[in-house]
């Protein structure tokens, strides 16, 4: 308990953020679980369907992003059984893939408006710590106790040119990059049981590092499609810019675009500067 209250103490998480009832009440139920899901989603939905305009049956497409908590009938079933979606929807529900999945999933919304025309994409991300607490000792799991709470974001990608107008940002790129392939990365997040056979997620120390290295290569990647081409050219003396443009990121990104980045991700940019 002290170790998780220092950590809690430096996490930054404010006062406004909550633990499911499921929690408090100590019933890891896979009821309280639907609950959990039940009210952080359907509220981010109500949300955006009132900013937006668009109706429960205007979504041509649903994507949900949930890592650990994967129910039968799914995630997306149960948006659709409660919103009376229609037959037609497409819906996708992706899971385990950890806090880069909302990217993951912008990605497969914008491959799918560009198979398809006229079409409204719901992309819908949250994760579920109801049945995820770990009750255990071991203190890499014991961080997820302290870091995450309910939570839910919802967004609205559409290709009609209806919405080009009221629109607040036009997609142009989607960066991914995947390190599964090292070792360091695979185990960085991984749910496991400790040795008494109590199960959780551990967080590695390899963490910051491993997001770090992910990032840089993001940039590399990212730098000339959005950094204006006279910006770079002058920063290298010529179009050999395009080649190595992680040099002129350096001095450039800060000011020539808005980041947003995950805290381990800050960690990790920390790391390169």
């Amino acid at each position: 308990f002290d170790f998780q209250l220092r950590v809690f103490e430096r996490s930054g998480v404010g006062e406004e953020a909550y633990w499911p009832p499921g929690i408090w009440n100590l019933e890891f139920t896979m009821e309280n679980a639907r609950k959990e899901a039940e009210v952080v989603m359907f509220g981010a939905l109500d949300d955006l369907f009132a900013k937006t305009g668009i109706t429960p049956k205007d979504v041509d497409i649903l994507i949900v992003n949930c890592s650990l908590f994967c129910p039968t009938p799914s995630l997306t079933s149960m948006i659709i059984n409660h919103y009376k979606m229609k037959p037609s929807i497409q819906n996708y529900n992706l899971g385990g893939m950890g806090c880069s999945a909302g990217v993951v999933s912008i990605a497969l919304a914008n491959d799918l408006l560009k198979a398809r025309k006229n079409c409204n994409a719901v992309v819908l991300s949250t994760e579920n710590i109801t049945m995820n607490w770990y009750m255990g000792k071991r203190k890499s799991m014991l961080l997820s106790n302290t870091l995450f709470r309910m939570g839910c974001g919802a967004v609205l990608l559409t290709n009609k040119p209806s919405f080009r107008k009221s629109a607040k940002y036009r997609l142009l790129h989607v960066v991914r990059t995947h390190l599964g392939h090292r070792d360091d990365a695979y185990k960085s997040i991984y749910e496991e049981q400790d040795a008494e056979g109590i199960r959780g997620v551990a967080l590695a120390r390899e963490i910051p590092t491993v997001a770090g290295d992910a990032i840089t290569v993001n940039l590399k990647t990212l730098g000339p499609l959005v950094l204006p081409r006279s910006t770079v050219c002058l920063e290298l003396g010529g179009e050999e810019a395009f080649e190595a443009p992680c040099k002129a990121i350096r001095t450039e990104f800060p000011e020539s675009i808005s980041t947003f980045l995950h805290p381990y991700g800050r960690k990790g940019c920390d790391r390169r500067a």
